[in-house]
């Protein structure tokens, strides 16, 4: 599932509320340059956290298209991460 912010896609690292992210994020975490697929579009891109202080506002978007990451968010202790993934 992803979210569009603007020119960036969104993806929310819930892994369904696991105690644990899951290992995608830490790839991206550890190298953000990436190659994603939305539809019939493929492109260069790179990915990142959202900081803290835009997270509220893209939750929102992400929770807006997916309502079940609100309860994922009650299953852990974890900060579920935000990806902003900008196209090349």
């Amino acid at each position: 599932i992803y979210g569009r912010d603007g020119d960036d896609y969104v993806v929310m690292a819930s892994y369904a509320g696991a105690p644990a992210h899951p290992d995608w994020y830490l790839n991206l975490d550890a190298d953000p340059e990436v190659v994603i697929q939305a539809g019939e579009d493929v492109m260069a891109a790179t990915a990142s956290t959202v900081p803290d202080d835009d997270r509220d506002r893209v939750w929102a978007i992400m929770t807006a298209i997916w309502p079940d990451y609100d309860e994922y968010a009650t299953k852990t202790t974890r900060k579920i991460p935000l990806v902003r993934i900008n196209p090349a």
